[in-house]
């Protein structure tokens, strides 16, 4: 048994899908489930739907959705020569909602309306295949996880969707060798379709891998595999071919665009290994990130602009004990922000942070009731894994450090340009 994840990137064109399909074919007779996330740009496109319903205009809203529905319309007459058959379903289904004046919190709608992404995409994905020869079973996710009503970040009942894997799934292959569903998505007792929050596909694509005891779990992405930098930031950005799954929490913590921890805890429970490859270059091996041990020579880089320095300091000059700061993490709790950087000192705090500038504001002038707050913007965090002096020279060159702090293993500086 596999698990396959497909991202937007790898369906987000009729040429794209076709590839998917080809991919299938070099695994003949294998048992895959596949997790299939929103099309290319369409949950951003959703997200506008939300926003005009909650603000009440009805007539945007509706206007927002018909451009997504003919998006996936005409992705579906490029690829079929019949309709889909369900994703009419899933229009009405939003249309009804946006029909009605909102009544509940934002993200009830936002769940609502922003599900439909993954529903239309992976419907067509499973009608292409089939008008391939490439025989599968497509399921509603929503019928298999179930969560509970914190939308927009909802929990998932384990027991309760190991009991739908083991009823719904597991039959289904004894028909099929191919079932496909959705990421991202589930739904509460009530029927209500919830999301998962942050990185909710491979989420569930990684769940799905645990509670089938899958062999290994695959995410095919746009690039080769895992890059020990951001080619974005760094063109001199190296392939890595094999990391362990601490690392990867390691770089994921320092804010790299890897795979999110919650991906890897149901993995690294069982010792699942998990690819990250291609789907442009499906003969290349990518990287595989498993429970081994991986002696890591290349540096690994994470580089996030847009920081600002928080600066608190005692009012009356006494040291900062215990009930500052757990008023202070309490603030951060009550915000939904954390720390990419702190150093205490007897008096001081130095916080270092994405410089989200409403949040920020409303931090200074919480902590502003316990300390005197400075802070500086326009800074840079370089974070470096498995450094060494040289490329903490050559990536520091001409920079003005605000702040330093170093492990064995790590190095993170606070950066800024020279006036």
């Amino acid at each position: 048994m596999r698990v396959f994840k497909f991202g937007g990137a790898s369906i987000n064109s009729a040429a794209r899908i076709k590839n998917i399909s080809a991919i299938f074919k070099s695994y003949p007779g294998e048992k895959i489930l596949v997790v299939i996330s929103a099309m290319g740009k369409t949950t951003n496109a959703l997200e506008k739907v939300a926003e005009a319903f909650y603000k009440g205009e009805k007539e945007e809203a509706l206007q927002l959705f018909e451009n997504v529905k003919q998006v996936h319309l005409n992705l579906a007459n490029e690829l079929l020569k019949s309709p889909v058959n369900n994703i009419h379903d899933f229009f009405t289904e939003v249309e009804w909602l946006l029909h009605d004046k909102p009544a509940k919190d934002f993200d009830y709608y936002y769940d609502q309306v922003v599900c439909a992404g993954e529903l239309l995409s992976s419907s067509i994905v499973s009608a292409f295949l089939h008008s391939e020869k490439i025989k599968n079973t497509w399921v509603d996710v929503r019928d298999i996880i179930r969560t509970d009503d914190n939308f927009r970040d909802a929990n998932v009942d384990l027991d309760f969707t190991q009991a739908k894997i083991n009823e719904i799934i597991l039959p289904e292959f004894n028909n099929t060798n191919i079932v496909i569903t959705q990421g991202f998505i589930g739904s509460t007792d009530e029927n209500e379709s919830t999301t998962l929050g942050r990185e909710g596909s491979d989420y569930t694509a990684a769940l799905f891998a645990n509670l089938l005891n899958a062999d290994s779990l695959t995410i095919w992405k746009d690039v080769e595999g895992v890059m020990n930098a951001d080619p974005k930031e760094f063109k001199d950005a190296k392939f890595i071919n094999a990391l362990n799954y601490n690392e990867v929490i390691e770089m994921a913590y320092y804010g790299a665009q890897v795979i999110h921890p919650k991906t890897i805890k149901p993995l690294q429970n069982k010792n699942i290994p998990l690819h990250v490859r291609c789907f442009l270059n499906p003969g290349a091996a990518g990287t595989i990130i498993s429970n081994k041990h991986v002696q890591q020579s290349l540096p690994i880089i994470v580089l996030k602009q847009n920081q600002v320095l928080i600066n608190l300091n005692s009012k009356d000059f006494s040291f900062v004990g215990e009930k500052p700061m757990s008023r202070l993490y309490e603030i951060f709790a009550d915000l939904k922000i954390k720390p990419n950087l702190t150093q205490n000192a007897a008096i001081s705090i130095l916080i270092c942070m994405d410089d989200a500038h409403e949040k920020i504001e409303k931090l200074a002038l919480m902590a502003s009731e316990l300390f005197d707050v400075q802070l500086e913007r326009n800074l840079t965090l370089l974070t470096i894994r498995h450094y060494n002096t040289d490329i903490i020279n050559k990536l520091s060159k001409e920079k003005i450090i605000v702040l330093e702090q170093k492990t064995k293993d790590t190095i993170q500086m606070l950066m800024k340009s020279p006036q």
